[in-house]
């Protein structure tokens, strides 16, 4: 009777779903966290259903916004002396933008904190922009303290300062030297861009005035007694 019990519901729940191969279902929203959607599969080879969780990004009720993050950015740049520059272009490699993004090996959030790197800086919830930016700047500040070079410290950000002590220069990672690369590009490009627009725009020489169309009128008597009118 178990057996046929269990053969009944699994018919029933199977039928539920018939024809479609996943169902989502949303999960209650948690503040600063992503949306996480609940995804019930039909294993393949076992007839079994399977049960996942998928976060989507950037939910569409969302009110995060570039404009945001550059405001946040503008503030911890200010508060630890980083240049907001620096922050938007390690940003724009690590995340182009994306508050729940996730790399293959844990790193989170709009800068890519590693759980680690983000408990050491005081982060609880690196998805929340925020806190993300505030932990990731104070690493970058002190990744420029260690090291007294960009450079470096943008290859420590990636590498681990372990890396750069050893190696004392941008280590010898594929991974390392393309990141750095491509932070600086838009770092110099950020830079060139913020000088032009800072740069005032020079005044047109003002226009000389005329030189008076009427000169002095000059006159004196010669020898004679002949008067003679003169210009100078």
């Amino acid at each position: 009777m178990r057996f046929c019990s269990e053969l009944v519901l699994g018919t029933a729940v199977l039928a539920a779903v018939a024809g479609a191969s996943l169902i989502g279902e949303a999960l209650p929203p948690q503040p600063g966290a992503p949306r996480a959607v609940s995804v019930v599969r039909s294993d393949a080879h076992t007839g079994r259903l399977v049960r996942s969780v998928v976060v989507k990004a950037k939910p569409a009720d969302s009110d995060f916004s570039d404009t945001r993050v550059r405001t946040l950015v503008e503030e911890a740049a200010k508060n630890h002396d980083v240049s907001p520059l620096l922050v938007d272009s390690v940003i724009q490699v690590e995340s182009n933008y994306n508050p729940y993004a996730t790399s293959p090996k844990g790193a989170q959030g709009l800068m890519q904190l590693m759980p680690a790197t983000a408990r050491r800086f005081g982060v609880t919830n690196s998805f929340d922009a925020k806190q993300n930016i505030e932990g990731g700047v104070r690493y970058l500040r002190f990744l420029q303290d260690t090291f007294k070079d960009d450079r470096l410290a943008i290859a420590a950000y990636n590498a681990g300062e372990g890396a750069v002590t050893k190696y004392r220069d941008v280590p010898p990672y594929a991974e390392t030297k393309s990141y750095v690369d491509k932070v600086g590009a838009k770092y110099s490009k950020a830079k060139r861009a913020a000088e032009v627009s800072s740069t005032p725009v020079k005044a047109a020489d003002e226009p000389k005035p005329a030189e008076d169309d009427f000169r002095h009128l000059v006159q004196y008597l010669d020898s004679e007694g002949r008067l003679h009118l003169a210009t100078r």
